[in-house]
């Protein structure tokens, strides 16, 4: 195509979720709730984290860099989701659509590693007792946690840098309710061929390795819990990362579907579908997993709760 003789688009249209607005508003108020639930419920986890100190250990270090992840990651998405189902036409420029891909990519790819290095850190507490708090000292975890951090921000780099120099020349409606990659592809004027490779080699890579990376910590920590004599030892040790095992497979488990795969595959339906999954489902099952599951975060809750309503009457005394 002659894209000197095309009118550049500065803009895109999302189309989100289409149907009548009593189903639009309905979809409205679920995605809002869970956003909000998802928003207070990893704020609490970072405050409980931060202000109690029997919960200053690797394992909950790695928990509160996860938590306030996922409201990012959330926060990339969900907004522009929220409008679509108000409004029929919203709209993102180009350089903002560039921008919405390599934040959410960016944070997808960071809690990729961050999920690897937790599953790491349950192995070594689990197979390696003794050796536990030396090989995870609080320098080795906040060089971990950075790293996760740094590692998942340049992945998507390459990619993004690409699809800066794409032209765009029309149509300019997104079938989704954010710039993801294939639909993004989809509307671009230009060679997208090495562009594409490049993308999908990048998510392939980055979300294949960690999650074999954490299929193998477990498969080693499985190992080790059958060899434990008792039964009640067995249950408690398995208690301690059943959380992070039930995170761990609702977040891979949608995005190996959605990212992991041939281009020529992509549904957009099936894509908006799974989408929700990772962009607003997952979100809330963090918070909610590690609160109703592990009774270290349930207890800190409870002395957050105590502490409260302690200040509450020594105030109401002093009125």
């Amino acid at each position: 195509m002659n894209v000197a003789n095309q009118t550049r688009v500065t803009e895109f249209i999302f189309l989100g979720f289409s149907g009548v607005l009593y189903l639009r508003l309905a979809l409205f108020v679920i995605f809002l709730t869970v956003y909000l639930l998802s928003l207070m419920g990893n704020t609490l986890i970072i405050f409980i984290v931060l202000t109690d100190s029997t919960l200053q250990t690797p394992m909950y270090i790695f928990l509160g860099n996860l938590s306030f992840l996922e409201i990012w990651y959330t926060t990339a998405t969900v907004p522009k989701l929220l409008a679509t189902c108000l409004s029929q036409v919203v709209t993102i420029s180009v350089s903002g659509c560039i921008t919405q891909y390599y934040f959410f990519f960016s944070l997808g790819a960071t809690e990729c590693i961050l999920l690897a290095v937790m599953a790491y850190d349950r192995y070594l507490a689990i197979c390696s007792p003794l050796r536990y708090s030396f090989l995870m000292r609080l320098q080795v975890c906040l060089q971990f946690s950075a790293g996760s951090w740094i590692g998942g921000f340049i992945a998507p780099l390459p990619p993004t840098i690409l699809i800066s120099y794409l032209n765009f020349c029309g149509p300019q409606k997104i079938n989704h309710f954010f710039c993801d990659s294939d639909p993004i592809f989809k509307l671009s004027c230009s060679d997208t061929f090495l562009v594409e490779a490049l993308g999908y080699t990048c998510s392939s890579v980055v979300i294949l390795s960690s999650f074999l990376l954490t299929m193998s910590s477990y498969g080693n920590i499985v190992v080790t819990i059958i060899k434990l004599s008792s039964r009640e030892a067995r249950k408690k040790t398995f208690s301690t990362c059943a959380s992070h095992l039930t995170v761990v497979t609702i977040y891979y488990g949608t995005i190996i579907f959605a990212y992991v795969r041939p281009p020529a595959k992509y549904n957009f339906t099936m894509g908006k579908v799974i989408s929700v999954f990772y962009c607003v489902v997952t979100p809330l099952v963090n918070p909610l997993v590690y609160t109703l599951r592990n009774k270290d975060v349930k207890k800190a809750f409870r002395k957050v709760l105590a502490r409260k309503r302690l200040l509450s009457a020594r105030h109401m005394q002093n009125i």
